[in-house]
């Protein structure tokens, strides 16, 4: 399927910004600046934002070291928060190398581009990403961690070196790690969608269901622990894989590890 997303504005980010709701999140981040990175080395940190037109879907890769937060909103269009990080020997290199960091936004995806890292100099990028609350969604990190909250659509989620979080979400949703854990919340009485699934090698399950929900769910861990604090019927022998029907049944609800423990947890709706 072909797509597009128009880029309108690229903008550096300077405080106090006019949107309270993305107020707090850059200030941390500006105020923390100095607590990133290596200790030996000086830091710079920037915020800009990338406005584009909502297409159907938005493709975020943070490359190295960069983490991915999507938040649904009620919005029309996509809000991309850039957050900057950079380091050298001075504090005047670092901003230097900073302001050769290039936010790309095409139509494939959005991405940075600058020059190459050496031992004590570099640079990286994460993302913090308003879309609207129906909206196709796809993100890769090396080093980082990626979640999504209150976006129903198709999505496919990567990390290599990081966690994996879903909140609130719908649709054919697929998300797998290496070296990570994986943590969805379920909401409502059933899955919205065709399937929701999650899979890490090496990293913890932690599901929250909550109580009457209605599922096809499988589980399992080779090399772990597993924990489900409520009933459940399983036919056949109980092995490190479970498939059982939650409620009346329905969409499937798979989540999986290799080397780690399992929790599904029986919540309160809300």
């Amino acid at each position: 399927m072909r797509w597009s997303l128009v880029a309108l504005a690229i903008t550096t980010i300077a405080l106090p910004l006019a949107a309270q709701d993305t107020l707090s999140r850059a200030e941390r981040f500006m105020r923390d600046c100095d607590h990133f990175g290596r200790r030996d080395s000086e830091r710079f940190c920037e915020v800009r934002d990338v406005r584009m037109a909502a297409g159907q879907r938005v493709n975020i890769d943070a490359l190295e070291n960069g983490s991915v937060r999507f938040f649904g909103a009620n919005r029309s269009d996509v809000l991309v928060r850039a957050l900057i990080q950079s380091y050298a020997d001075s504090r005047a290199e670092a901003e230097a190398l900073a302001k050769e960091v290039r936010i790309q936004a095409s139509s494939e995806r959005v991405h940075a581009e600058g020059p190459s890292n050496r031992r004590y100099q570099g640079w990286y990028v994460s993302y913090e990403v308003w879309v609207p609350r129906r909206m196709n969604l796809e993100a890769e990190t090396h080093n980082g961690s990626v979640s999504v909250s209150d976006v129903e659509g198709r999505m496919e989620l990567r990390a290599v070196n990081g966690s994996i979080t879903v909140r609130n979400v719908g649709g054919d949703v697929r998300a797998e790690t290496t070296n990570g854990s994986v943590t969805a919340a379920l909401t409502g009485t059933t899955w919205s969608g065709n399937y929701l699934d999650l899979e890490t090698t090496n990293g913890s399950v932690v599901l929250d269901v909550p109580r009457g929900y209605n599922a096809q769910l499988e589980t399992g861990t080779v090399n772990g622990g597993m924990n489900i604090d409520f009933p459940i019927t399983v036919q056949g022998s109980l092995s490190r894989r479970i498939t059982t029907k939650l409620g009346n049944g329905g969409p499937r609800i798979r989540a999986i590890t290799t080397n780690g423990g399992v929790r599904i947890r029986e919540v309160r709706p809300q």
